[in-house]
């Protein structure tokens, strides 16, 4: 009789722990529900912005209110074919010069470091103005391509002589020509008609080449003069 009691009791308490895991197991089931459904929400909202964000971007476009962004690689050598390559190298100096952040752009605090080291300070609107010029994706700081682009603007005439830039090409130190500095808008078509693009390069080029084979020659006399000192103090 004790044993039957014991057996029920047993069997009820079975039972309970069968229904007790069941109902657990629903109740993990409609959290794990719910969990994916706010997190499709909230993938589903990020996906919205991004989408809203793309196509906001291209009405502006549209509207000739914003510009396409240009690739972040390109060739200043081949898009700026006034400069030589001597010229683009020393403004690419001067760029990472005054990218104290090396992000690959001066922002408004590198370029008013840059004016003050110049002794041209500008006010606050003033340098913010200048970014605006040669702004072409609109986001408030200069690439070095539109770093090209104050001298490329300043050589051919296109700077106000009040522009804030223009003080910048003038006082930068790099020979853009005198000629174009002050304005002639045909500089360029008369360098251009005097001496191609493609000869020009090639001469740079093979100067560099030469200039570096005198240096790898200067190079070799050392090792050798060198060679022959040691072995005299060894012998």
């Amino acid at each position: 009789m004790a044993s039957d009691e014991l057996a029920q009791k047993l069997q009820r308490r079975l039972q309970l722990e069968e229904s007790g895991a069941a109902v657990e197991g629903e109740v993990e089931a409609v959290k794990g529900a719910v969990e994916d459904v706010e997190e499709r929400s909230c993938l589903t909202a990020s996906a919205g912005a991004e989408l809203s964000a793309k196509l906001c971007r291209r009405q502006d476009i549209n509207e000739g209110a914003a510009q396409p962004r240009r690739a972040a690689v390109f060739n200043p050598y081949t898009e700026f074919k006034e400069f030589s390559r001597r010229q683009i190298k020393d403004m690419e100096r001067m760029f990472r010069l005054y990218d104290s952040g090396r992000d690959g752009y001066i922002d408004l605090m590198e370029l008013k470091l840059m004016m003050e080291k110049l002794g041209a300070p500008q006010t606050h609107l003033g340098l913010k103005n200048m970014i605006k010029e040669v702004d072409e994706d609109f986001d408030g700081k200069l690439s070095f391509r539109e770093f090209l682009l104050i001298f490329h603007k300043a050589a051919a005439g296109e700077l106000e002589e009040d522009s804030g830039l223009l003080t910048l090409a003038k006082l930068s130190e790099i020979d853009v020509s005198i000629e174009g500095v002050k304005g002639a808008k045909n500089f360029f078509e008369a360098k251009a008609q005097a001496l191609s693009s493609a000869s020009k390069f090639e001469a740079e080029i093979k100067a560099e080449q030469d200039e570096r084979k005198r240096e790898e020659e200067e190079r070799k006399h050392r090792r050798a003069a060198f060679r022959e000192l040691k072995s005299a103090f060894t012998q």
